[in-house]
C-alpha cells in the first residue's frame, strides 16, 4: 500500500495526482492486456469452434466410411455367394453335358461292337460259302 505524506490540507496533492496517474497508467495497461486477451480468448474460441466442426466432420466422415465398407462388404459376400452358386450350377451343367455324351458314346460304341460282330458273322458266312463252292468244285469231275 501507497504512503503519501501529510501537508496543511491533507495528504501532499502532487504525490496523490502522481499516484493517480500512476494507478491510471496500469489500468489502462490492464485494461489493454484485458482486450488482447479477450481477442485472442476470442480467436481460440472461434478456432475451437472450427477444430469442433472438423471433428464432427471427421467422425461423420468414419460413420460414413464405415457403414460403406459394411456395405460392400454384404454385397461383396453377396456376390460372391451367387458367384458359388453359379459356379455350382454351371458345373452340374458340365457334368451333366459330359455324362450325356458319355453316354451317346457308350451306346455308339455298343453299336459299332454289334456291327462288327454283324460284319464278322456275314464274312464268316461268305467265307463259309465259298469254302463249300470249292469243295463242290473238287466234286466235279472233269474228264
Amino acid at each position: 500500500m501507497k504512503k503519501f505524506d501529510r501537508s496543511i490540507n491533507g495528504y501532499n496533492i502532487d504525490q496523490v495526482n502522481k499516484f493517480v496517474d500512476e494507478v491510471v497508467t496500469e489500468v489502462d495497461q490492464m485494461v489493454v492486456k484485458i482486450r488482447e486477451q479477450s481477442l485472442e480468448i476470442q480467436k481460440l474460441t472461434s478456432e475451437l469452434e472450427h477444430y469442433k466442426k472438423l471433428d464432427d466432420t471427421i467422425n461423420k466422415a468414419v460413420e460414413i466410411a464405415s457403414s460403406s465398407a459394411e456395405t460392400i462388404k454384404d454385397s461383396s459376400k453377396t456376390e460372391s455367394e451367387l458367384i458359388l452358386i453359379n459356379a455350382k450350377k454351371n458345373a452340374n451343367r458340365i457334368i451333366n453335358d459330359a455324362l450325356t455324351k458319355a453316354e451317346h458314346i457308350e451306346e455308339e460304341s455298343q453299336r459299332m461292337r454289334r456291327n462288327i460282330i454283324t460284319y464278322k458273322r456275314r464274312i464268316k458266312d461268305l467265307m463259309d460259302q465259298q469254302a463249300d463252292i470249292i469243295d463242290d468244285l473238287d466234286k466235279i469231275d472233269l474228264q
